[in-house]
C-alpha cells in the first residue's frame, strides 16, 4: 500500500501548490486518498499568513497526528507557508511532525514520501503532457474550475504582511508556460480559468520589464478555449487603462475584479506602505482620489462589472474619525462584494511595532459596522436582479434538494454568492445556461432554468 492523504489550507495559491503535489505523487505511482485513516503518509499544506490561519494549521496537524497511533500513518509531512515561516518552532513544539517542506521545495515531494515509506507500489498515471496537475484533477469536485498561478512571491512589502518574507520576491511564470498550462487544463475539462498571484497586475514586470497582464488576457482568450477567465488579487495601484480596456473588450474575461484596497484613508494607506500613497497627510487626498478614479473608470468601461474588495479595520493609528471616513467611503462606492478583516499583529512586520495599536474589541466592533453597511448594499444589488434572465455556470447538483447550484460571471467560486435553481432538463456541470431570477436572499439568489426554444 502506498496511500497518501494531502489537505491544503489557505488561499487559492496554496490550492494550486496542493494540486501540483498530488499530481506529482500520482504520476510516479502513489495513490492519493480522501480518508487520512487509509494513508501511510499525511501531508498538510499550511497557511502562515495571519495568526488565525497559523492556529488553524496547528489544530489540523495535531488532529491528523492522531493517525500515527490510531491508523496506518507512518509519516506526517508539513509543507507550505507555516512550514517556511516557523520551521524551528514546529520541530520543537510538534514532535509528531516528521518532515518540513518549504515553499520552494514542492517538486521534491515524491522524494520526501519515498524516504518515509519507500518507492510506490502502484503504476504511475501516464499522460500525453508534462503537467503534473492534470493527474490531480480527476476526482476534483469542481473539475470545471482551474486556478492558474501566474506569479509567485511579492515585492509590495506592505507593513502588515508576511508574504514577501515567506514566499520571496515577485517571480512571474513565463507566458508560454501559462498558455500551455491553460490549454491542458481546458482539454482536461476546465471551463473557467481563475488567474491568481499575490498581485496579478504586476505580472511580467520582472521578466519582461513591463506589465504584461493585458497581453496575457488577450492570448488566453484567443488560445485557451475557456468559457470564462477570472481575475483575482488585482492591486488598484497597478491597474492601468490598458488593463481596463482589455477586460472590457474580451467576452471571455468575466466582468469581475477582485481589487483589495485594504483601506480608504491616506494616512492609514501610507502607514500600510501601500504603493502609490506617498503622502501621509489626509488633506492631500492622494490615494483616495486615485481609488475613486479607478473605480469610476472600471464602471464606465464595464457598467455591469462586479468589484470585489477587502478592508482591514483597526490598523494601528486608525482613529474613530478615520474609521468613520472609511464607512462613508464604503457607502459611497457601493462595492458589489466586500470582505472585512480585523487587523492581525504579525510577528516580524513593521506594523507590529507601530504605536497606537487598536484594541481587539474595537476592531471587531468596527468590522461589524462595515459588514452591516455592506449587507444593505449587497441585498439591494441582489434584489435588482430579480426578473432578469442571466447566464449561469452550473457548479453542482443536489439530489436531496432536486436543485442546481451555480454562479453568474459576477461571482467567484467558494468566495461570493451563488444561484440555486431548478430545471426540468438535466444540466451539465461547467456548462452555462439561462436562468430567470425569481428571488433574492441576503446573499444568494434563486431562479428557474429557462430552456432554449
Amino acid at each position: 500500500m502506498s496511500n497518501i492523504y494531502l489537505v491544503s489550507l489557505g488561499c487559492d495559491k496554496n490550492r494550486v501548490d496542493g494540486e501540483t503535489m498530488i499530481g506529482t505523487l500520482r504520476k510516479v505511482g502513489y495513490s492519493v486518498v480522501n480518508d487520512p485513516a487509509d494513508s501511510q503518509v499525511i501531508i498538510v499544506n499550511t497557511c502562515g499568513f495571519i495568526k488565525d490561519a497559523v492556529q488553524e494549521s496547528i489544530d489540523l496537524i495535531l488532529e491528523l497526528a492522531e493517525y500515527k497511533t490510531s491508523g496506518n500513518c507512518r509519516g506526517l509531512v508539513v509543507v507550505g507557508c507555516m512550514a517556511q515561516r516557523y520551521k524551528t518552532e514546529i520541530l520543537e513544539s510538534i514532535p509528531e511532525v516528521d518532515i518540513l517542506v518549504g515553499v520552494g521545495e514542492y517538486e521534491n515531494i515524491a522524494n520526501v514520501v519515498e524516504g518515509l515509506i519507500g518507492a510506490p507500489t502502484g503504476t504511475g498515471q501516464a499522460n500525453d503532457n508534462n503537467m503534473a496537475r492534470i493527474a490531480a484533477r480527476a476526482d476534483d469536485i469542481a473539475p470545471h474550475i482551474a486556478y492558474i498561478k501566474i506569479a509567485e512571491g511579492c515585492d509590495n512589502h506592505c507593513t502588515y504582511c508576511t508574504i514577501p518574507s515567506i514566499r520571496g520576491p515577485y517571480k512571474s511564470q513565463p507566458m508560454e508556460y501559462i498558455l500551455e498550462e491553460s490549454r491542458q487544463l481546458v482539454s482536461a475539462g476546465a471551463k473557467e480559468l481563475v488567474l491568481v498571484a499575490q498581485d496579478t497586475t504586476l505580472y511580467g514586470t520582472d521578466i519582461y520589464g513591463e506589465k504584461k497582464l493585458p497581453e496575457l488576457l488577450r492570448k488566453l482568450a484567443q488560445t485557451s478555449g475557456a468559457l470564462w477567465i477570472r481575475l483575482m488579487y488585482a492591486y488598484p495601484e497597478h491597474i492601468t487603462e490598458e488593463l481596463i480596456n482589455t477586460m472590457a473588450e474580451l467576452p471571455q474575461v468575466c466582468k469581475y475584479i477582485d481589487m483589495p484596497i485594504q483601506h480608504s484613508e491616506n494616512k492609514i494607506l501610507h502607514s500600510m506602505g501601500r504603493g502609490g500613497c506617498k503622502q501621509p497627510d489626509d488633506s492631500l487626498d492622494f490615494n483616495r482620489s486615485r481609488l475613486i478614479k479607478i473605480i469610476a473608470q472600471l464602471r464606465e468601461k464595464m457598467p455591469d462589472i462586479a468589484i470585489r474588495t477587502t478592508l482591514i479595520v483597526g490598523f494601528p493609528g486608525e482613529t474613530s474619525m478615520l474609521f468613520d471616513n472609511m464607512r462613508c467611503f464604503v457607502q459611497r462606492m457601493e462595492f458589489d462584494r466586500l470582505g472585512v478583516f480585523p487587523y492581525s499583529m504579525e510577528e516580524g512586520t513593521p506594523a507590529a511595532k507601530m504605536d497606537k495599536q487598536v484594541t481587539e474589541r474595537t476592531k471587531f466592533k468596527r468590522m461589524e459596522v462595515i459588514m452591516n453597511a455592506q449587507q444593505k448594499i449587497h441585498f439591494e444589488k441582489q434584489r435588482s436582479l430579480v426578473g432578469r434572465v442571466l447566464p449561469v455556470m452550473v457548479d453542482s447538483y443536489s439530489q436531496e434538494e432536486s436543485e442546481y447550484t451555480g454562479r453568474t460571471q459576477w461571482d467567484a467560486y467558494e468566495v461570493d454568492s451563488v444561484v440555486t435553481f431548478s430545471s426540468e432538463e438535466e444540466l451539465v456541470q461547467g456548462n452555462i445556461y439561462p436562468v430567470k431570477i425569481l428571488g433574492a436572499d441576503q446573499y444568494d439568489i434563486r431562479g428557474q432554468h429557462e430552456p432554449t426554444k
